[in-house]
C-alpha cells in the first residue's frame, strides 16, 4: 500500500494515458474533437513554467549561507557531479548510436531546422542572452531566463540583511508555485488521456513502437550503469572495501528511493548510510542534499533517450557532432533543472524543446518516457549522491574514513 500511495499520482497518469490510447485505438479520429482538453492542460504547463523555474532557482541560491566556508568541498563536489553526469550521457550516447531508435512516421512538421548548427558564435549568443527582458518570459528562451535567475539569487544572497525581505518574497513565491503546479497537474490524466487519444486516433499505434525501443533501452542502460557504473566509483573512492561498503549500505537507500519516488524524500536514508560508507558529516551533509537537487544520473541517461526519440520522430539524425556537444551540454542543464523543481523533467523537457525547436507535440512523447522511466531513474539520481560522497572525501581526505556504526550516526 506503501508503494501505491508513494506512485499514485504516476499510476492515475499512467492510467489516463492508457484509457486515451484504447479510445484512440477505437474511435479513430472521431477522438480529434477532444483535443482541445489535451491543448488546454499543456498550455496551462507551459504559462504556470516560467514562473516556477524563476521562484525555485533563485530562492534555492539566496537561501544559501554565504558566510560559510565550504569553497573545497563545493568545487570538489561540482567536478564529481559533472564528470558522473558526463559520463552517464556519453555511455547512453554510444549505447543509442549503437541501438538507434528509428521512427518511420512523423507527427508534424517542425517549425524551425531541428538540430543544424548554424553560425556558432550567434546560435550561442542566442542560447545565453536575449536582448529585451520581456523576452525572458517566453518560453522559448528558457535557457537565458534561467541564467538570470541564478544572477537574480545570487545577488539576493549577497545583499544580506538589507536584502531579506526580498528573499522572504522569494521563498515564498516559491511555495506558492509549487502548489500551482501541483493544481496543474491534478488534470494531468485527463489532459495526457486526450492528447494520446487525438494521437492514436490519428497517426496509429505504430506510436508504442518507438515507446518500447526506447524504454528498454534506457532499462537495460539504467541498470547496467547503476551496477557497473557505481561499482567503478565506489571503486575509485576506496578501492574493494569501498565496493564493498557502499552496496552493504546502499540497499536501504534504494528501497527508499523506490518506495517514496523522491529523491529529495530519500536524504535522511543517504544521511544515514553516508557515516557507515567512510562518509565524514560535514562532507555528508554538503554533497547529499545539494546532491539531490544538482547530481541527477538517470535524469541524465533519460535526457539522451528523450532527445534521440524526439530527433527520430521528426526523421533527424543524431549523430553529427554538434548535435552531440550541445546534447551533453542541455544533458547537465537539464539534471541540475529537474533536480531544483516538483515535476521538474517537464521544465527540463520544454527546456529541450526551446533549444532545438521541437514543436509543440514533442513535449508529451518526452512526458511519457520520463513517467515510465521514474522508478529507475530515481534509483540513480538518489543512490548516486552517496557514492558521489565517497568520492569528494576521497578526494578531499585521500581516503574514506572508518566507516560509522550505525548507533553512532546520530540519526534515525
Amino acid at each position: 500500500m506503501g508503494f501505491i500511495r508513494s506512485y499514485r499520482s504516476v499510476i492515475w497518469l499512467l492510467g489516463g494515458i492508457m484509457a486515451g490510447s484504447i479510445a484512440g485505438l477505437v474511435w479513430g479520429s472521431k477522438v480529434t474533437i477532444i483535443q482541445p482538453i489535451g491543448e488546454i492542460f499543456l498550455n496551462l504547463l507551459f504559462t504556470a513554467v516560467i514562473p516556477l523555474v524563476f521562484f525555485a532557482i533563485a530562492d534555492a541560491i539566496a537561501q544559501v549561507d554565504a558566510g560559510k566556508k565550504l569553497g573545497k568541498i563545493l568545487g570538489v563536489m561540482s567536478l564529481v557531479f559533472l564528470a558522473t553526469l558526463l559520463i552517464s550521457a556519453i555511455f547512453t550516447m554510444i549505447t543509442v548510436t549503437i541501438f538507434p531508435i528509428h521512427q518511420v512516421i512523423t507527427l508534424t512538421k517542425p517549425g524551425g531546422d531541428i538540430g543544424q548548427p548554424g553560425n556558432l558564435g550567434e546560435q550561442l549568443t542566442r542560447l545565453l542572452t536575449v536582448n529585451e527582458f520581456y523576452e525572458l518570459l517566453s518560453r522559448k528562451n528558457m535557457l537565458p531566463f534561467i541564467i538570470f535567475s541564478v544572477i537574480t539569487g545570487f545577488a539576493a544572497m549577497r545583499a544580506g540583511a538589507t536584502g531579506q525581505a526580498f528573499r522572504n518574497f522569494l521563498h515564498s513565491g516559491n511555495e506558492v508555485m509549487k502548489q500551482i503546479l501541483h493544481v496543474i497537474m491534478k488534470a494531468g490524466p485527463i489532459g495526457l488521456g486526450a492528447y494520446f487519444a487525438c494521437q492514436v486516433g490519428t497517426v496509429g499505434p505504430q506510436l508504442f513502437g518507438t515507446y518500447a525501443h526506447s524504454l528498454g533501452l534506457y532499462y537495460i542502460v539504467g541498470i547496467v550503469y547503476l551496477i557497473t557504473g557505481f561499482t567503478l566509483y565506489a571503486f575509485i573512492a576506496g578501492g574493494f572495501p569501498g565496493i564493498r561498503i557502499f552496496w552493504k549500505n546502499n540497499v536501504v537507500p534504494m528501497l527508499t528511493a523506490v518506495g517514496t519516488g523522491s529523491s529529495i524524500a530519500t536524504i535522511p536514508a543517504n544521511l544515514e548510510a553516508a557515516p557507515k560508507m567512510g562518509v565524514p558529516n560535514d562532507i555528508a551533509n554538503v554533497v547529499i542534499p545539494l546532491g539531490a537537487t544538482l547530481h541527477k544520473d538517470g535524469s541524465s541517461i533519460s535526457a539522451i533517450v528523450k532527445m534521440a526519440v524526439v530527433f527520430g520522430m521528426y526523421g533527424k539524425g543524431f549523430d553529427n557532432p554538434h548535435t552531440i556537444l550541445m546534447a551533453l551540454g542541455i544533458t547537465v542543464i537539464v539534471s541540475i533543472v529537474e533536480g531544483g523543481i516538483p515535476n521538474g523533467g517537464y521544465v527540463g523537457e520544454m527546456l529541450m524543446m526551446s533549444i532545438y525547436g521541437f514543436p509543440l507535440e514533442a513535449l508529451p512523447a518526452m512526458i511519457i518516457i520520463g513517467t515510465l522511466v521514474d522508478p529507475l531513474a530515481t534509483i540513480l539520481n538518489s543512490t548516486g549522491d552517496n557514492v558521489a560522497a565517497m568520492m569528494t572525501t576521497r578526494f578531499l581526505r585521500g581516503r574514506l574514513e572508518k566507516p560509522v556504526p550505525s548507533a553512532e550516526t546520530g540519526l534515525t
